[in-house]
């Protein structure tokens, strides 16, 4: 695979990947790979729901002056569509060549042990492809991605994507009660401060309190719950923005950021992708 100084000097085109969540569309160049990933460069984020194409422009023009390609991968179609019409605005106003593709659960190279794959979250399947580049080969793992809403995920000793669970993340359980009750007020920051201690003494910090707990109760319980299938040795593998709660809810997980970007990566270097 080529590097991006590489790219840069006019080579090779340089590969690029999306995620667009529900409330952020993660945005990075690919450059060689390292302990069996793609290594993920120039991190930047946009706002999923009201990002600016300029801002967009201004990321690709700095971290791909080149010919680029962008894999995407979505979970949020309104945001794709306007990520796509933003790139090629870009190729069409500033004359140079910057081509687009969606990836799908095909591009992926991990097996997908369910009855409708095509129904699964793309960055469930993304960051279950990238653990299983990186687990011992003989033991499964579990994903933990804390995004706007929270996954616990399955994958066998052999490689296969077998499920896992899907909960409210901190935001929307707060929201929730907000939105549900008539004197509840939303609590904010949930994910990232730790809880308050037992019993809140005030209306907020019982909110913040059981949303708190809750979330990390609630995850390593179904990691207990996924271990119980795939293996009480699986590797277990942390990602998404709010991670740092639940890190020491689950004794050795590890911690990785851009784990949903590297399993994109990874359909984006494969030589079946472009």
């Amino acid at each position: 695979m080529a590097t991006t100084q590489q790219a840069r000097g006019g080579g090779v085109p340089t590969l690029a990947v999306a995620d667009v969540g529900n409330s952020r569309i993660k945005l990075a160049v690919v450059t060689e790979a390292a302990s069996g990933l793609p290594q993920i460069e120039q991190r930047h984020d946009l706002d999923s729901h009201n990002f600016a194409c300029d801002e967009f422009e201004g990321w690709l023009m700095t971290a791909a002056p080149a010919d680029v390609t962008v894999s995407i991968a979505s979970v949020y179609d309104a945001a794709a569509a306007r990520l796509e019409a933003a790139i090629a605005g870009v190729s069409a106003t500033r004359h140079r060549p910057v081509h687009q593709r969606r990836v799908r659960f095909a591009d992926l190279p991990i097996a997908v042990d369910l009855a409708t794959p095509e129904r699964v979250g793309i960055d469930r399947l993304a960051a279950a492809a990238a653990a299983c580049q990186l687990k011992e080969v003989s033991r499964g793992a579990v994903v933990i991605d804390c995004g706007t809403a929270a996954s616990v995920d399955a994958v066998s000793a052999d490689g296969r994507f077998l499920g896992g669970a899907i909960l409210p993340g901190p935001a929307l359980m707060a929201r929730s009660l907000a939105d549900g009750t008539s004197l509840l007020p939303e609590v904010a920051a949930l994910g990232e401060a730790p809880p308050p201690a037992m019993p809140g003494r005030s209306t907020s910090e019982a909110i913040a309190a059981g949303v708190g707990f809750g979330i990390r109760g609630g995850v390593a319980r179904l990691v207990a719950e996924a271990r119980r299938v795939v293996g009480e040795d699986a590797d277990v593998f942390l990602t998404g923005g709010w991670r740092a709660a639940v890190h020491g809810e689950v004794a050795g997980a590890i911690e990785m950021p851009d784990l949903v970007l590297a399993g994109i990566a990874l359909a984006a270097v494969r030589p079946t992708a472009v």
